[in-house]
């Protein structure tokens, strides 16, 4: 008998995982669906409440994300001061683009009124965490969107997805998004953009953060469609 013949496995190359993991994040980055033909009756009022509100269009304008680009922009990206104001510029297809406040509440048809603050008072959170009859603990430093009613868990479901900075977990929500749907909710003078802009700040300081903002980045830069990398954005949906 013949002796067997030893199949010999084919070499793979290997792969940065790190990496892989950092450029797929699938739950982030998103667009929201806001339900435009009114068939989901459980959200038929937060969808449309939202798609009146100032942050509609940051929430659901959808630009091609394009990773190699998303990814220059962070690897170049420095905040720097032009007459006396904080900027973070980095490069996208070679070229510089600038992100400020106000350029981010130009680019997202915000309103934002550029003297309102981008926090709110921890009391005034948990009072009105008390009025939406939230069932977890107000004092803590985050809570579970689950302990929310179905309207108010959609709102912070799409805020979560579509402007957290968060990187791991849908679920649990510190007190600085909880304040952001707070001021929406009680239609309470509050800078969106700037707070966006301080949340990108922060994205600068930790590593591993380069598929972050996509949308906000490719929206100031307005990049052709190139033949780059395209990670399409999801609809966000109520979980």
């Amino acid at each position: 008998m013949a002796p067997k013949e030893r199949k010999s496995k084919l070499s793979t190359k290997k792969t940065n995982k790190m990496e892989e993991e950092i450029m797929s994040e699938p739950r982030h980055n998103m667009v929201a669906y806001l339900d435009p033909e009114g068939k989901l009756d459980a959200y038929k009022e937060i969808t449309q409440w939202l798609r009146e509100s100032r942050i509609n269009k940051a929430i659901t304008f959808s630009t091609p994300v394009y990773k190699s680009l998303i990814k220059e922009f962070w690897n170049s990206a420095n905040v720097i001061e032009v007459d006396g104001k904080e900027l973070i510029q980095g490069q996208v297809n070679k070229l510089n683009v600038n992100v400020s406040p106000n350029i981010l509440n130009s680019i997202l048809e915000l309103q934002d009124d550029a003297n309102a603050p981008d926090s709110i008072l921890i009391m005034c959170t948990r009072g009105c965490l008390l009025k939406m009859k939230c069932t977890d603990d107000i004092f803590a430093r985050q809570i579970n969107k689950a302990n929310l009613r179905l309207q108010y868990k959609f709102l912070l479901h799409v805020l979560i997805q579509c402007i957290s900075k968060s990187r791991v977990g849908y679920d649990m929500v510190g007190n600085d998004l909880i304040g952001l749907m707070v001021a929406l909710v009680l239609n309470k003078p509050f800078n969106i953009s700037k707070f966006i802009f301080a949340n990108m700040k922060e994205n600068l300081r930790r590593t591993g953060s380069s598929t972050y903002f996509q949308q906000q980045i490719l929206d100031v830069s307005e990049v052709p469609t190139d033949d780059y990398e395209c990670s399409t954005s999801e609809s966000s949906k109520g979980r």
